[in-house]
């Protein structure tokens, strides 16, 4: 379906001299518009093209310009730029299924998107106070011969992703906190954390007069994986090979994990009797053991007690008297036992953030894999980052 259309804007005049311009020719100009009735439509501008009829005006021929129709020199109308950017960013399409509506290529959809999307992800009214942060990594894409992962950090503030920074060390994510205003990092008193150090070391240096928080379920899982470290160590000392479905350790690997209190009489009994066929030193028991005082920190309800347990329960899992997984597990809660104590003040937790992610997750799966980091971040920012839908039939685009 075409659309034939023509400019109604008044003649203009030369810049160079001020005298009223001349129509030197009239092209057809195709453009890509929204599709009507699910039928792609093609707008044809009879678009003019000017020039100065003053002999000694050296200004020459120009193009007529209306923004009205189209911005640049794009391939698209304004009005369905806008919407495929809205199609794309706020709905989570894929570009190649906005591009199938509209009847154009990928690349006409993706550099509207960027371009429109851009502008409402740089809106500096997009980021208001924030009271906790929160930091997590997500790999984005796999590069090369021997798919070389690229990764990317979320900084999310009270559930609202505020932007991607490159990379997962430290010091990408403290550049973007240093061009944040004193005042609005003044405002963060909570920062949450995975026990990620390059992460710890953005709040000490970027964020000294927050509390950092450790996320609960986080420091449970490493518990677990110190306990499973010595069942599998255990496994292949005493039977020499790694778990079979008849071995009594690997048929108790879930009921491990488990927490004691969500299992019933039998299940506990099941428990008892595998851990005394396949664990003869009592190794597997003394980890399961810490696995459980490590998640009955998170039954005291007060701070300082919840932080002389960590500190205790450290010194005691650090004795030579236990296995070399426990005592590192004892390492662990000394050097984050702060952080863990925090939770029971803050009640804070890397929940908001792990949601983040997975919205981050799904913009990649739609799209199949990105390569382009600007695209990358534009794109997830324009899903999660909750961008002010409303300002985007107003924006100027970002050049192309």
């Amino acid at each position: 379906m075409q659309v034939h259309i023509a400019s109604t804007l008044e003649r203009p005049d030369c810049s160079s001299c001020g005298s009223a311009a001349r129509i030197k020719q009239t092209m057809r100009r195709r453009l890509v518009d929204l599709p009507s009735f699910g039928r792609p439509v093609v707008t044809v501008w009879r678009q003019v093209r000017w020039h100065c009829p003053a002999p000694v005006c050296s200004a020459g021929s120009w193009m007529q310009t209306d923004d009205r129709i189209v911005i640049g020199n794009r391939g698209i109308t304004d009005r369905a730029a806008r919407w495929a950017c809205e199609q794309v960013g706020r709905h989570g399409r894929s570009v190649t299924e906005v591009a199938a509506d509209l009847g154009c290529d990928w690349h006409t959809v993706n550099r509207a998107a960027i371009a429109y999307g851009l502008a409402l992800v740089d809106d500096p009214d997009r980021i208001g106070p924030v009271t906790t942060l929160g930091l997590d990594e997500t790999a984005f894409v796999r590069l090369g011969k021997f798919r070389h992962r690229l990764w990317s950090t979320q900084l999310v503030g009270d559930g609202q992703l505020l932007d991607v920074v490159q990379g997962r060390d430290a010091a990408p994510a403290c550049a973007w906190l240093a061009a944040r205003p004193e005042t609005w990092k003044a405002g963060i008193e909570w920062v949450t954390l995975d026990l990620s150090g390059s992460y710890r070391a953005v709040a000490d240096t970027m964020l000294p007069d927050a509390a950092q928080v450790a996320d609960p379920f986080h420091v449970v899982r490493v518990a677990n994986e110190r306990l499973d470290e010595v069942r599998r160590r255990v496994q292949n000392e005493t039977l020499g090979h790694r778990g079979r479905k008849t071995d009594p350790l690997y048929r108790t690997r879930r009921l491990l994990v488990m927490a004691d209190e969500r299992l019933d009489d039998n299940a506990r009994e099941r428990r008892r009797g595998l851990l005394a066929a396949g664990d003869p030193k009592g190794q597997v028991a003394d980890a399961w053991t810490a696995k459980e005082a490590v998640r009955e920190i998170y039954r005291i309800g007060d701070p300082d007690l919840a932080l002389q347990w960590v500190t205790e329960l450290a010194d005691t899992l650090d004795d030579r008297f236990y296995s070399p997984e426990i005592r590192r597990l004892g390492r662990t809660l000394r050097r984050w036992g702060p952080q863990i104590a925090a939770w029971h003040a803050s009640r804070a937790s890397n929940g908001p953030v792990e949601a983040v992610n997975n919205l981050a997750k799904r913009i990649k799966r739609v799209a199949f894999g990105i390569t382009n980091w600007t695209h990358w971040r534009v794109r997830v920012l324009l899903y999660a980052g909750r961008p002010d839908w409303t300002k985007l039939a107003t924006i100027t685009p970002a050049a192309p």
